[in-house]
């Protein structure tokens, strides 16, 4: 497995030609980004949505009913109170060849390992409002693009654990989204 980004376009009209080169874009980055972090392999999940679609989103998880440019949901981290994920039968169950005993337990164990989870590859999801990015591009004064890639970045670096709760976090987390991006062109 390599590190990979899947995505889901949730706007109104779905995605276009438009869209497409963002991804090419979008998974150069996560490329760059992940090689920088040392995260070699798993699944990030890109949704593109639009103000609306954000709110709601932020509204439910941080209790802040407006919307806001990027949410992070990281499949990494553990909460306090997290309940118990149970899957089905579909996901519980292995089967293994006959044959020698021994390597068919070892097979079964390596199978079991990744099919008790069906999610340990992710490394979570990043939502993205496209209209609020197009506006800070513009407020900016930069490309769609520079906006676009500076608020994936930050969604992958709060999935991997980075925080800017304070100004030393803060210092250090736009230090590496700026090298990032610096080395994909993107720069202001």
């Amino acid at each position: 497995m390599t590190l990979s980004l899947e995505w889901i376009d949730e706007r109104e009209g779905g995605a276009g030609e438009r869209e497409e080169a963002w991804m090419e874009l979008l998974e150069k980055l996560l490329r760059i980004a992940g090689e920088q972090e040392g995260v070699t392999k798993g699944i990030v999940t890109l949704t593109l949505t639009d103000n609306e679609g954000i709110r709601q989103l932020n509204k439910q998880f941080r209790g802040l009913d407006k919307p806001t440019d990027v949410l992070s949901f990281s499949m990494l981290e553990t909460v306090e109170d997290e309940p118990e994920i149970r899957y089905d039968d579909e996901y519980e169950t292995v089967e293994t060849d006959e044959g020698d005993e021994e390597d068919d337990a070892e097979q079964a164990e390596a199978e079991s390992t990744d099919l008790s989870d069906p999610f340990a590859d992710m490394i979570g999801d990043i939502v993205i409002s496209v209209p609020r990015a197009e506006e800070q591009a513009s407020d900016y004064g930069h490309s769609f693009e520079r906006e676009l890639g500076f608020l994936f970045v930050h969604g992958f670096l709060h999935l991997i654990g980075y925080d800017h709760g304070d100004e030393e976090q803060e210092r250090e987390m736009f230090a590496k989204q700026e090298a990032v991006l610096a080395q994909a062109g993107l720069t202001r």
